[in-house]
């Protein structure tokens, strides 16, 4: 699988990828999947994730690389720069003389403070280069420039206050959702700059903060405060404007019983031998069984506890009407569906998730496995015109970390 031929769809574009921890390698593995040249420059002491374990691709765990490292840096190669040094930051300007993109995560001013900001410094330099900054709270108001984690983000942004249930009291989503939703609004902000520069030549500067991106998954509950100063209850697994869309106890595992509309209800009434409930005017429309949620649950959670959860979810699912069994992580990933989809990728000694972004003339791939700290950086200097002795000048200058 490495020695993949077929283009991407980003082939010839060139990204230099200063981010590190999650949103921002996110995105640039993306790019990397569809083709694009990612160079990876991490500082001296390497992008931090590599650590996060266990667990380690190597059995000692000695500098990693950690899974959590593996799984968000395939496709590129790997260079170390110390960017506080002047030699480091001219190296970089090199890389940049033939790159597109230049994504970073650094704290607000950083870039300013080494005198390579972009509107100052680099937007002159090099017109066409698209910038991307991930950041927690993007340079204005009264966060302005403070740092930004997701879990941080997500208590502040409201999405912790909706959910859990009134036991649990508010929590954290499970995954890192804030971090991996700045890392895919970075991509498409970047294609956006690509397209507008296939317009007018000319780059420019896309920002995603982490705080901007959970108010935008605040999906439907800021809706209802907008327009309805509708306060959110935590209500566990269910949905605060659709009925029955819940999770519901069998006999075996708990299924989640999804439905959007009239139709489907009809359709799950059916398969639940409930017919008549169709023609209740307690549960007929989506408002009536808004305010009827109690009593509609009331009745269908004992349907569910007699059944066996896996076969009832695949006879509502045949019958055109969204359920799933609750699945653990090594049941999702072993489901048939997951390899169906190329969603587990296990080849060269290299495990992780499939692209989700699958394009029928140019697909994803897996055309380099994720770096080893520094070890392309000889190569890509060169290839910015940077011969042997200048590469040596640069470590021992501690531009570049030694071998």
């Amino acid at each position: 699988m490495l020695n993949v031929t077929t283009p991407g769809a980003l082939t010839g574009i060139r990204v230099v990828d200063l981010s590190r921890v999650l949103g921002g390698p996110y995105a640039t593995q993306i790019l990397g999947d569809h083709g694009a040249d990612v160079v990876k420059v991490e500082p001296p002491g390497g992008d931090e994730t590599r650590e996060w374990g266990p667990p380690f691709r190597d059995d000692d765990g000695a500098r990693g690389p950690s899974a959590y490292y593996l799984n968000v840096n395939r496709n590129k190669r790997g260079i170390a720069l110390d960017l506080r040094k002047a030699d480091g930051r001219a190296a970089l300007l090199r890389l940049l003389e033939d790159a597109d993109v230049l994504v970073e995560n650094f704290k607000i001013g950083t870039l300013e403070k080494w005198d390579i900001g972009f509107e100052e410094v680099l937007a002159p330099m090099f017109p066409g280069l698209i910038h991307c900054r991930i950041s927690g709270f993007g340079a204005e108001g009264p966060y302005g420039g403070f740092p930004g984690y997701d879990a941080v983000v997500q208590t502040m942004t409201g999405l912790s206050s909706v959910t859990g249930s009134p036991a649990s009291g508010p929590v954290k989503m499970g995954t890192p959702v804030i971090d991996i939703a700045s890392g895919l609004n970075a991509v498409i902000g970047i294609l956006l700059a690509l397209r507008e520069r296939d317009r007018t030549g000319k780059g420019q500067s896309v920002e995603v903060a982490l705080y901007d991106v959970g108010l935008s998954l605040l999906h439907p509950h800021s809706a209802n405060w907008l327009w309805g100063r509708k306060m959110p209850q935590l209500i566990g697994n269910a949905h605060p404007n659709v009925v029955p869309y819940d999770l519901f106890q069998t006999a075996t595992r708990p299924v989640f019983l999804g439905v959007g509309n009239d139709g489907q209800v009809k359709k799950a009434f059916e398969v639940l031998g409930v017919p008549h409930l169709t023609d209740d005017p307690r549960f007929s429309t989506m408002a009536a069984r808004n305010q009827n949620r109690i009593e509609l649950t009331a009745i269908l959670a004992p349907i569910f506890a007699r059944e066996d959860g896996v076969a009832l979810a695949r006879r509502l699912l045949e019958a055109g009407v969204p359920a799933g069994p609750l699945n653990n992580v090594q049941e999702a990933l072993d489901d048939p569906q997951t390899e169906a989809r190329a969603m587990r990728v296990e080849t060269d000694g290299y495990k992780g998730m499939g692209s989700p972004i699958k394009l029928s003339a140019t697909p994803p791939a897996l055309r380099r496995l994720p770096p080893d700290f520094g070890a392309d950086t000889d190569t890509v200097l060169g290839e910015a015109g940077f011969d042997a002795e200048a590469i040596a000048a640069l470590r021992t200058a501690g531009a570049v970390p030694a071998k």
